[in-house]
């Protein structure tokens, strides 16, 4: 944690503030939503978190790139933070607690650029779980009071639960038989949905997870805790890492199989 414990840190401080300001709106009466040209939600809760969160970077680590949902790139350079202020925002919307913000610090290496520091704050479920390289991955109330994440044991699909968030995007990439094929081996399914199932890979309670469609933003702190608990993150085709248009995740053991299943093409 030596190299990366002060970014780490920032990362927590960033979470800290997003939460409150998160909170704070979280079933509001005048809560303001748009639709963005992608036809998703999106609140004045998650524009004001990202300008939040970028304004804190902008002091603490004016040399490092931002990346985020809402506004985009900005900078350049070796270290870049990857930031989306709700993910969950249906969720959000609703009233549904199941939401968080996801904060990451990417570094360039000779594959590209990969997480090195993750934070997934869930205030309104009272959880946040965060991972450095070569460090671990916890959860807790903070830095100083957590449990360290290891994923399950889990060898066989026919024992194994299989958390997803929707059947949207399934069929649109001819992958759909082999998703009902897959959630007929394993042993139990649940649509917990957006970071959830992630975060419960790392902790081991599921053992498997997969979703058609992403960006980095919805990936990257998901990444690095996963795969500092002891599983694997990789896309749809096996890449390990977030750097692609969709995400499998495993304990390792089921990562193979996993995929074969999701790449069954009929």
């Amino acid at each position: 944690m030596s190299d990366y414990h002060d970014d780490l840190r920032l990362a927590h401080v960033l979470a800290d503030a997003a939460d409150a300001a998160t909170m704070d709106r979280f079933k509001a009466l005048d809560l303001k939503v748009e639709t963005k040209p992608d036809m998703t939600p999106v609140s004045e809760a998650d524009k004001a978190a990202e300008e939040l969160i970028r304004g804190h970077l902008h002091r603490a680590r004016p040399r490092d790139a931002i990346l985020g949902e809402e506004y985009g790139i900005e900078g350049t350079g070796p270290r870049r933070w990857v930031i989306d202020p709700i993910d969950g925002t249906k969720n959000y919307v609703r009233g549904v607690p199941v939401w968080a913000t996801l904060i990451s610090l990417m570094e360039a290496g000779e594959n590209g650029f990969q997480p090195v520091v993750g934070v997934v704050s869930a205030p309104a479920l009272s959880r946040r779980w965060w991972a450095a390289k070569g460090a671990g991955a916890f959860s807790g109330r903070s830095l100083t009071s957590a449990s360290r994440l290891h994923v399950s044991k889990v060898e066989t699909i026919a024992d194994s639960s299989f958390a997803f968030s929707s059947l949207t995007g399934w069929e649109e990439q001819g992958r759909l038989d082999g998703f009902m094929d897959l959630t007929r081996a394993c042993w139990r399914t649940r649509g917990y949905g957006d970071f959830w199932p992630y975060m419960m890979v790392a902790e081991g309670s599921v053992d498997i997870c997969a979703e058609p469609e992403l960006s980095l933003w919805d990936m990257a702190a998901n990444a690095i805790i996963v795969q500092e608990a002891g599983g694997r993150f990789t896309d749809l085709d096996g890449a390990d890492g977030p750097g692609g248009s969709n995400g499998a995740a495993s304990n390792g053991l089921l990562h193979d199989e996993l995929l074969g299943y999701l790449n069954q093409r009929y």
